[in-house]
């Protein structure tokens, strides 16, 4: 009877344990509650562009929105394996522009990464800065398994980026140290809450299609198909 009881707890804890996983992957560890990830639906408030960086051409028939947080690993996985691709397939032959919006609700770091991103693009430099931040983040979760919090989006990081850019330095630690985007920052968080029945990262929108979690490339490629 022991032996029986043993294996049907083994039996137990292993579902639990494959559960969670299937669980983590689909980035619903970066969600305030534990609800399944929002595949496809449609809500009746989307995203608008206001005084947003645009990637690509503004007049493309097909918008995403990327609502993310630069300490977020699997919004660093969805950076890595599919917003390329996006960009690649789809913004480079003029069908797709994409927008990125603030969701920075981990910590302070990263509002200041995010407040650093904004500075980068007063020199025009904004996607390449997302860019760097975003490799920073995943090459460290790949190396210690957890990026978030961990003092590594700092000032000197963030000039460091900034020198390596080629930016003004001077100008970009100004534009830092000041707050200027503070403001710009929390106005994207607010939208996010006005869009979204529940925060979430990486959240992306395909027009007024939501998508939450770092899905695999091939269900962005259905949905901007669709829509075109």
């Amino acid at each position: 009877m022991e032996n029986k009881n043993f294996l049907a707890w083994s039996i137990l804890v292993a579902a639990i344990i494959v559960a969670g996983a299937l669980i983590y992957s689909t980035g619903i560890k970066n969600t305030p509650e534990n609800q399944q990830a929002n595949v496809g639906g449609v809500l009746p408030s989307v995203p608008q562009i206001d005084d947003d960086v645009i990637l690509g051409d503004p007049g493309a028939p097909v918008t995403v929105f990327i609502f993310s947080d630069f300490q977020c690993p699997f919004c660093g996985k969805f950076f890595e394996e599919t917003e390329h691709l996006i960009r690649q397939d789809y913004v480079e032959s003029g069908k797709v522009k994409v927008v990125y919006k603030d969701l920075a609700f981990l910590g302070p770091e990263s509002i200041a990464a995010a407040e650093a991103a904004q500075c980068a693009a007063d020199q025009g430099k904004f996607w390449q800065y997302h860019d760097a931040i975003y490799t920073i983040e995943y090459n460290e979760t790949k190396t210690i398994g957890n990026a978030e919090n961990t003092g590594n989006l700092n000032r000197s990081t963030f000039e460091e980026i900034a020198s390596g850019l080629g930016m003004n330095t001077d100008e970009f630690l100004n534009c830092f140290d000041s707050g200027k985007y503070t403001a710009e920052v929390e106005k994207d968080i607010e939208e996010a809450k006005a869009v979204m029945d529940r925060l979430s990262t990486p959240t992306i929108f395909v027009n007024d299609e939501i998508f939450q979690g770092a899905f695999p490339y091939s269900v962005f490629k259905e949905a901007i198909d669709a829509a075109l």
